[in-house]
């Protein structure tokens, strides 16, 4: 039996196919020009430059700066909802926290995570105006939560600690500066930086 994403990608046309495509190619672009540049620097010329199609195009599948800003992000959400429910239901919360963490400095050291919509008052305006990127934020955070709540009760994290200080300190670690710094030092692989960034992020710096 043929799962249903499956007939509805067969489904499609070509034309609309190449239009997903696109779209997809746009949303990567974003992301790495956020990432590297912020929002209030990035432009939407810029951003057809990266895809290399017309701006004209660009504006066929978002019709601003601000829309741009807020589907990448939708979308990154999504990403991190898809690695929050391939965790084991029966694993510890702290382990799922780990997973996440470890998804998300991942994906920073690709250049692929932008910058934090706190840092960016513009963007922050985009993201509370758009209805589908505060759902999945919402969504996030209460998984997040419930993840932090067990690992408190469970003792694998400080029940001293608010639990929306540890949830701020989880989403810190996906924009940490100090993987960048590592990585430029170049005295450290992609994966030793995940593993030094989860033990701080974890167990501190005390010995």
């Amino acid at each position: 039996m043929q799962a249903a994403g499956e007939v509805t990608a067969k489904r499609l046309s070509f034309k609309e196919q190449q239009y997903r495509a696109r779209e997809d190619a746009i949303m990567d672009a974003v992301n790495r020009l956020l990432a590297a540049k912020g929002y209030d620097l990035m432009t939407m010329d810029e951003v057809a430059a990266e895809v290399g199609i017309a701006k004209a195009s660009l504006y066929k599948h978002f019709q601003s700066k601000d829309d741009l800003a807020a589907a990448a992000m939708t979308r990154l959400l999504d990403r991190a909802l898809a690695v929050m429910c391939a965790q084991p239901e029966a694993s510890p919360g702290i382990d799922k926290l780990r997973a996440i963490v470890r998804w998300s400095i991942e994906v920073h050291l690709r250049g692929e995570m932008p910058l934090l919509p706190s840092t960016r008052s513009t963007i922050r305006q985009a993201l509370i105006a758009s209805r589908p990127y505060l759902d999945r934020l919402e969504r996030v955070t209460a998984t997040l939560g419930s993840w932090i709540a067990a690992a408190q009760d469970a003792g694998q994290l400080s029940a001293e600690l608010p639990a929306e200080l540890i949830l701020y300190t989880i989403y810190s670690r996906s924009c940490d500066p100090v993987a960048d710094f590592l990585k430029q030092s170049g005295a450290f692989s992609d994966e030793r930086i995940v593993e030094l960034l989860l033990t701080t992020c974890f167990r501190g710096i005390a010995r």
